[in-house]
């Protein structure tokens, strides 16, 4: 900030001039000043032979100061003071000095220094203007201000003034120019300039655009001439964002969601701001959605409702199911209807819009319906109190829950598989079974359709067994179910019998006797058949012997002899008549029956007895006893060598047979009916004859119990002699 003023220090540097004349006039040692300024003074000298230094004393003439005293070396002949005061005239005067101290020659000139220079202050306060002001320079009488474009284009501005401040006007924005100023005195000197470059301040950023990216808010506008920076705010109430770059663009982050800014750009650089460029509005992108609430208000029917959001202009509902699905809603309502399905799991986001863009994402919230209804369970019987319930599996559940309700009484199983044995059922019961599913997530489904399933009916308990014929049965018991139909069944080694009643009774017909049966009755309905009963003994009569023999063992005695019949142990058998009863009681299949009156139609009977007493009352044909034996048995002598057999007959109609057994023959002679004698001619004599007269039965068989009689027939001659009866002989029929 040095300027050589010389040229213009008309008087000064006359007197000067002179002064140096005066004192090197002699010597020939003369110094002479090439550059003045307010706080320095520059010289020149000749060398000058045998100095090896020289020393320069300036001294204020015009004002009370110390004096400066400079040395310097043989080799130097330009020097300057310094440190000076401004506007001081000095005495100057060089000396050169040999190498013992000895001046060799001096001069001496007079020289005055300049103004300071005014030190500016600098401002650009507007756009289009430069402001300057400054301190008031001692002894100045006034200033000179010169201001030009530093890029050298257009013309110099200058003013002059007395003031201490200055404004130049219509510049150009953002343009550096360079400032002179400088001091004159009363005598109109200049002093020191003082050189400063300043750049008028931008203009406001033209075209400004806002738009939103990624959430921040992008400001971009057209570059302004001489702009360094620029700084964007956003004010949206007490809050201020700023965003700061030296390009034409800038991302202002973090603005608030359902808020309106005012945006606006202000250019800067070193000499300060433009004013900020008209406010744009923006609204800002919608805040997400809060207090959402899901709810299935029906099976299958979600309902999705939000709480109303500023400047937001719709919504976007968007439903992701688990399966990948992904479904939307768009609405200007704060609700919307979704169609769901049972045990899925969706994932919900609500979002707001408006022109501004998208709200951020909000919470996502995840809704899990309840878990599908098992459907087409079946309800099988594994006894008459157990069931098990099967089903496919169904999505969404991790536990299922089978209830089977009957009144007052409930039934529960739960397991993991889908199936369940519902055990210790109420037989004759119907049951509502239900299948639940359920999930950790939602709990249970209780819109599931129960399924009505009966169990079968009660066991009868057989109260009587009694007998209503020989082989018939009748079995009687509790009724205790509804609608249901019974079976009896007698079990034994003889085989099955059955009756069906459905009653509280039923007869058992042609069951086989002697038998021994295990009783017991079942119930049948359409919802299954109950366990059997409990068991009853049954005992049929034992069997009647088939085959009865009687024979006549003597006139009083008859043997019967029977087969044996299945299941008696015991017989009795009766011979009835009226003249009088015979009977025998034995635990063989015969019986000897005395005191039997011959001749005599019986009544014959048989009772068969088990051996728990059972009785089985045999009835068979009327028996006739054989006809008596005929009395009073007789032999008499016939000419001719001829027997007559006479005896007693017992009856007239009966039919009767003689026999004579002796050693020299047998003889057999038969009357006709209603005779009681018999001749055999040509008999032998001289032998000894055993007699028989028997009666014949209706078959013409003769009894052989009757009693035998001897006789002698001796010889008279060659003729019969003697008939002499010798006795019975008995011992064979006893």
């Amino acid at each position: 900030m040095r300027g050589a003023k010389s040229k213009s220090l008309a008087f000064t540097g006359l007197l000067l001039n002179c002064l140096e004349l005066i004192f090197s006039a002699n010597t020939g040692f003369s110094v002479s000043i090439y550059d003045v300024t307010s706080q320095s003074i520059s010289l020149r000298w000749p060398k000058f032979s045998g100095a090896s230094s020289y020393r320069v004393t300036a001294t204020a003439v015009n004002t009370v100061g110390h004096s400066l005293l400079a040395h310097f070396s043989d080799v130097t002949i330009k020097a300057t003071l310094t440190s000076l005061i401004p506007n001081t005239v000095y005495a100057i005067q060089a000396e050169a000095i040999d190498k013992n101290g000895i001046i060799l020659a001096e001069t001496q000139i007079m020289q005055s220094t300049v103004l300071a220079a005014p030190i500016l202050s600098v401002s650009s306060p507007s756009c289009d203007s430069i402001a300057l002001s400054w301190k008031a320079v001692y002894m100045a009488a006034g200033f000179s201000v010169s201001l030009m474009r530093s890029d050298g284009l257009g013309g110099m501005l200058r003013e002059n003034t007395t003031n201490t401040s200055l404004i130049f006007t219509n510049l150009d924005p953002g343009t550096l120019y360079t400032i002179k100023a400088y001091a004159w005195n009363a005598n109109g000197m200049p002093g020191d300039d003082f050189t400063y470059n300043q750049r008028t301040s931008p203009n406001a950023p033209a075209d400004v655009k806002v738009a939103f990216n990624s959430g921040a808010l992008r400001v971009s506008w057209m570059p302004t001439e001489g702009a360094l920076t620029y700084s964007v705010t956003a004010s949206s109430g007490l809050l201020k964002l700023k965003c700061n770059t030296s390009s034409s663009s800038c991302m202002v982050p973090s603005l608030q969601c359902s808020s309106e800014y005012d945006v606006s750009v202000t250019a800067y650089n070193d000499a300060g701001s433009s004013k900020p460029t008209d406010a744009v509005s923006l609204k800002t992108i919608p805040c997400a959605p809060v207090n959402i609430s899901i709810k299935e208000d029906k099976p299958g029917h979600l309902l999705v409702s939000w709480s109303s959001v500023s400047f937001g202009h719709y919504y976007v509902v968007f439903v992701k199911s688990d399966d990948g699905l992904e479904v939307h809603c768009n609405t200007s309502y704060t609700q919307c209807y979704f169609q769901s399905d049972c045990g899925f799991t969706y994932f919900i986001s609500v979002f707001a819009y408006n022109k501004a863009g998208q709200s951020p994402l909000g919470d996502v919230f995840n809704y899990t319906t309840a878990p599908c209804c098992p459907s087409d369970f079946r309800a099988v019987f594994v006894s008459s109190d157990t069931v098990r319930v099967t089903w496919a599996p169904v999505r969404g559940a991790d536990l299922y829950e089978t209830r089977a309700a009957a009144w007052s009484t409930v039934v529960l199983c739960n397991d993991t598989a889908p199936a369940c044995t519902l055990s210790a059922l109420q037989c004759n019961t119907r049951y509502h079974i239900t299948v639940h599913s359920f999930s950790e997530a939602r709990g249970s489904n209780t819109s599931c359709a129960p399924k009505h399933v009966a169990t079968a009916p009660c066991s009868p308990e057989i109260k009587n067994v009694s007998k209503e014929g020989l082989s018939v049965i009748s079995v009687q018991w509790q009724s205790n179910n509804e609608d249901a139909t019974y079976v009896v069944t007698a079990r034994g080694e003889a085989g099955l019998w059955h009756c069906t009643s459905t009653g509280s009774s039923c007869t058992l017909t042609d069951l086989p006797c002697g038998s021994a049966f295990s009783v017991s009755a079942i119930a049948r309905s359409p919802a299954g058949q109950s366990l059997p009963s409990y068991s009853v003994p049954l005992e049929t009569a034992p069997c009647c012997p088939n085959d009865l023999i009687l024979t006549q063992v003597t006139q009083s005695v008859t043997n019967i002899s029977w087969s044996a019949g299945k299941g008696a142990q015991t017989y009795v058998t009766t011979l009835e008549s009226p003249k009088g009863q015979a009977k025998c009681r034995t635990l063989q299949n015969y019986c000897l029956l005395g005191c039997i009156t011959c001749g005599t139609n019986y009544t014959m009977s048989l009772k068969a007895i088990s051996e728990t007493g059972l009785t089985s009352s045999c009835t068979y044909q009327g028996y006739s006893s054989s006809a008596c034996c005929p009395s009073g048995v007789k032999l008499y002598r016939l000419s001719n060598n001829g027997i007559r057999v006479f005896w007693r007959a017992s009856d007239e109609t009966i039919n009767y047979s003689t026999d004579l057994h002796g050693s020299k023959g047998n003889f057999t002679c038969t009357p006709s009916t209603g005779r009681s004698h018999c001749d055999i001619t040509e008999i032998p004599c001289g032998d000894v004859y055993t007699v028989v007269v028997a009666p014949l039965t209706d078959k013409g068989l003769k009894l052989t119990f009757c009693p035998k009689k001897i006789y002698s027939v001796t010889c008279s001659g060659s003729s019969l002699g003697m008939v002499i009866y010798r006795g019975k002989s008995n011992a064979e029929h006893i």
